[in-house]
């Protein structure tokens, strides 16, 4: 389709993970069920402590007799290196690709394919588009920046770990995994997971990453505050659209008592996502 925008997402790395017992290894490490990954379909997905707190989050697509892993670029030894330290004995292999292959973005239409490209719908939100895999230098006719495929991102209201998020100090529900189909409870256990189910039982998730606007431009790392008591921090950032981890309870006690809420100065307000299950105060 003549619309689809397509930008190169530099900030991604690629791991592929194979080996006969590759399916079973991930199986018992992440939040997602490995099995609903497929050549053409990928789970969102997530590797925790054992306390239950974010310390990856990544895509997993078939490819082959193994997996690749779309995550973080800065974060693909450290995610190599845990997944080595469980290995144990497994019959697995894994390789960093991140030179090898280029992740894309695309929304506003379908992209076509070429050789060796592995394309897959965001599980996320259908609005985010498709995402690519593509050997490095592949010519993917680029048409938007990477920085427009953040602000689409921020409009939807979709997090993303390492910049909306701290990796080792976040809770899967904080960061909307049990609302965007990063979390499977009923798959058996993950590393993590016995925290996780009881945070989904009781609903004890006082924190989320939400959209907010502001009055004027924001700063990514602004503290956000009701009447001086912060309340949040502001992640990703497209002019006066933002991502940012709030204390929603904190956020609903100052607006009912006619507070107004702050980042950096600038005057804000909470937004409800479209996906979203959870209410937003305000929004």
């Amino acid at each position: 389709m003549t619309d689809c925008q397509i930008a190169e997402l530099t900030d991604r790395g690629v791991i592929r993970v194979a080996g006969p017992d590759a399916p079973g290894f991930l199986q018992g490490l992440v939040t997602n069920d490995v099995e609903q990954a497929t050549d053409s379909g990928a789970v969102y997905t997530g590797l925790l402590t054992p306390q239950g707190k974010i310390l990856f989050d990544f895509f997993l697509v078939r490819e082959g007799d193994g997996f690749l892993l779309d995550c973080a670029r800065p974060v693909v030894a450290d995610l190599v290196k845990r997944l080595t330290f469980y290995k144990l004995r497994a019959a697995v292999d894994l390789a960093d690709e991140s030179g090898e292959r280029t992740v894309l973005a695309a929304w506003n239409g379908v992209p076509a394919a070429g050789d060796g490209w592995v394309v897959f719908a965001d599980p996320r939100v259908a609005a985010l588009g498709h995402r690519l895999i593509v050997p490095a230098g592949a010519n993917a006719d680029a048409t938007a920046t990477e920085a427009e495929y953040h602000a689409h991102r921020i409009a939807l209201g979709v997090p993303e770990g390492g910049r909306d998020y701290a990796f080792g100090d976040t809770f899967p529900h904080e960061a909307g995994f049990d609302q965007l189909g990063g979390v499977d409870f009923d798959k058996g256990c993950f590393v993590g997971q016995e925290v996780v189910s009881r945070m989904e039982h009781r609903g004890t998730a006082r924190k989320r990453v939400v959209p907010i606007e502001g009055a004027g431009t924001l700063d990514a790392g602004a503290e956000i505050t009701a009447d001086g008591a912060p309340i949040g921090t502001v992640g990703s950032v497209a002019d006066a659209r933002a991502l940012a981890l709030v204390r929603l309870d904190r956020a609903e006690k100052a607006l009912a008592n006619g507070k107004t809420l702050d980042a950096g100065g600038v005057q804000v307000s909470l937004r409800q996502p479209d996906w979203a299950s959870f209410d937003v105060p305000g929004g």
